[in-house]
């Protein structure tokens, strides 16, 4: 299959950059990462707590993957401050994380970005990237008792119950907004089973060229050997988002979920929805947390092991970023999206200042592809069962999930030519399609 012709590297956009706090970096070395201790917290509604498995080193390993560039298989903090660049922020306590421009591909800061650790939800990226094209979203599936066979204790569950049916929509929903593990079981069913599904999201990680990934469970519930990195949640999501119903899901803040079947007073049988809010607190907000500016998903997790992980993406002043945290130590509530904003702050302030360190790969086929001698053509967008779906204009229009809003926006000027289904752009693979979250009033 033909390659991409090369497309000129956009210029960087960026905002203006305050001061942030004093942290003196200089250019190129790593340096020494914090060692927190493991988590003991329990489970959220985000994912649950588990039996107990053996939980990972308070330190990160001397030598970790290269995949992505040298520097980033180093333990610590990887960034490359010069002149004009904004310092890093204070206060980060996670046990890895990395700052990423999603169009480029540039890693423009990490710490231990190859660190494996247990992914607790976010690993449900790769569960949606491996499942979301293989059923339409209007299918329909009569819930069976195997369906929820085996769904850990303490799980996450957006509430389906035997007997019902529901549609791939429905399932998708509580899988992206309320993290439901018996929403993952019963897509994982409908694939065939979970032992099957677990197999195809490790080859599905393989293909991503993400090699830090060991996948056992696939809703991300603490298991021995379930592992995954900042670097390659990152991958998930980038490869998650070249799908507009990922992207739709992922963005979604409220919907209507469908709930039992019942009798009313009258007799008569009726079946009332609900209402599910996306725990993504940097998008639905909090009390203590606003709804990042900008802000377009991606998905959160926690688990006894895992602690709290996040991977974000926002959009500011045409620049599109994604942010991955895991396991802040710092035991505050929402410290993990506190986190990711500092992270998307100084991102959005240091792009086209800041060197970058490494870079994200793109899936291995597209690799070898565009490796190929004499390697061109073009296409349109590639990626999802519906890739002709027109995005929703505004953060506030109802959408067909009855939520509060899905703000997606095409920008044309930005679109990857591709070659059929490949991702095919020399080393390089932005988002045809940007994503884009309107700030409130």
């Amino acid at each position: 299959m033909p390659a991409p012709k090369k497309t000129a590297r956009r210029s960087l956009l960026v905002t203006s950059a305050s001061v942030l706090s004093s942290l003196a970096l200089t250019a190129a070395p790593a340096f020494a990462a914090p060692s927190p201790s493991p988590s003991s917290s329990s489970s959220s509604a985000s994912s649950s707590s588990a039996s107990p498995s053996t939980s990972p080193s308070a330190t990160p390993p001397a030598k970790m993957s290269t995949v992505g560039g040298a520097r980033l298989g180093q333990a610590g903090t990887q960034v490359n401050l010069a002149s004009g660049v904004p310092v890093l922020p204070k206060g980060l306590t996670a046990r890895s994380w990395i700052v990423t421009d999603a169009e480029s591909g540039d890693v423009l800061a990490s710490n231990n970005a190859h660190w494996r650790l247990p992914p607790a939800s976010t690993l449900k990226m790769l569960f949606a990237d491996t499942l979301l094209p293989k059923f339409a979203k209007t299918e329909k599936h009569k819930v069976v008792p195997s369906d929820l066979a085996d769904i850990g204790a303490g799980s996450s569950l957006v509430g389906i119950k035997e007997g019902e049916t529901y549609t791939v929509h429905d399932l998708w929903l509580g899988v992206f907004l309320r993290s439901g593990n018996d929403a993952v079981h019963v897509l994982s069913a409908m694939n065939d089973g979970v032992d099957n599904t677990v197999k195809q999201m490790n080859e599905q990680a393989e293909e991503l060229q993400a090699l830090d990934t060991d996948v056992v469970s696939p809703d991300g519930y603490d298991q021995p050997g379930q592992v995954s990195s900042a670097y390659d949640l990152t991958l998930f999501a980038r490869s998650g988002l070249q799908n507009p119903d990922f992207r739709e899901y992922c963005s979604t803040v409220t919907a209507k979920f469908p709930g039992e079947t019942k009798k009313n007073k009258k007799g008569k049988t009726v079946r009332k929805s609900f209402e599910i809010q996306n725990t993504n607190r940097l998008l639905s907000g909090d009390y203590d947390i606003s709804q990042y500016q900008g802000i377009a998903g991606v998905k959160n997790g926690n688990t006894t092991n895992a602690g709290a992980t996040f991977t974000g993406v926002a959009e500011r002043n045409g620049k599109v970023l994604l942010v991955t945290v895991m396991n802040p130590s710092k035991n505050e509530h929402n410290e993990v999206y506190k986190e990711t904003a500092k992270l998307f702050d100084w991102g959005f302030k240091a792009a086209g200042k800041v060197e970058p360190v490494g870079e994200l790969v793109p899936p291995k086929s597209a690799a070898q592809a565009s490796a190929q001698p004499g390697a061109s053509g073009e296409a349109g967008e590639a990626g999802g069962a519906d890739s002709s779906a027109k995005p929703v204009a505004g953060a506030t229009a109802e959408g067909g999930s009855g939520g509060i809003g899905i703000a997606l926006a095409i920008t044309g000027g930005l679109l990857v030519l591709l070659a059929g289904a490949a991702f095919l752009v020399n080393r390089r693979w932005p988002l045809p399609d940007l994503v884009r979250r309107r700030s409130r009033p």
